[in-house]
């Protein structure tokens, strides 16, 4: 597993290289409230907790189709509990790649993880202040906003950098062709 997949399957993925879509993920500027926040807490702490990780390798690999080594890679980089074997295998497990990987069709939604984790958007706020005026039913679909007084979308915070129900169909037929 330290070395590469573990199912091997996984060796023929159509993984994208996608720079712009990595640094928006490595920046928490995705336009998903929950990843961006996780991803924010990541740099400045060096920590984040194991449900948000889920999330943001989830988004990672199955929503931007990005190799998870491109997250594991990071990850060594910024976080504090670093373990080899627990980071590899946790981005294994997210990718569907690993020993008792995740299901290829389980494919975390944001906006349901945020509204199911984080309810009252505490978290996003707290690590996203560009959403501190966003009431608790726009927080993870700041999009839906239809105020500018409240939110500029595109310019105080980025627009979604893909659709989720569109990214789910695309990682669903890649997965199913392996």
């Amino acid at each position: 597993m330290l070395e590469g997949n573990y199912s091997k399957k996984f060796d023929k993925f159509p993984w994208q290289k996608n720079l712009k879509f990595l640094t928006a993920w490595k920046k928490g500027l995705t336009g998903y409230p929950i990843v961006d926040a996780g991803m924010r807490e990541l740099y400045s702490t060096g920590w984040m907790h194991n449900r948000v990780r889920m999330i943001t390798g989830s988004f990672l690999v199955k929503h931007l189709l990005i190799n998870w080594v491109e997250g594991e890679k990071y990850f060594k980089n910024c976080l504090l509990d670093y373990s080899q074997a627990n980071n590899v295998s946790g981005w294994q497990w997210v990718a569907g790649c690993g020993a008792d990987a995740a299901p290829y069709f389980r494919i975390f939604n944001p906006i349901l993880q945020g509204e199911k984790f984080d309810k009252n958007g505490d978290y996003v706020k707290k690590w996203v202040p560009e959403l501190k005026n966003v009431s608790k039913k726009f927080i993870h679909k700041p999009w839906e906003i239809n105020d500018e007084k409240i939110l500029k979308l595109g310019k105080d915070y980025p627009f979604p950098i893909v659709v989720h129900e569109q990214a789910r169909i695309k990682a669903l037929e890649a997965f199913k062709n392996i």
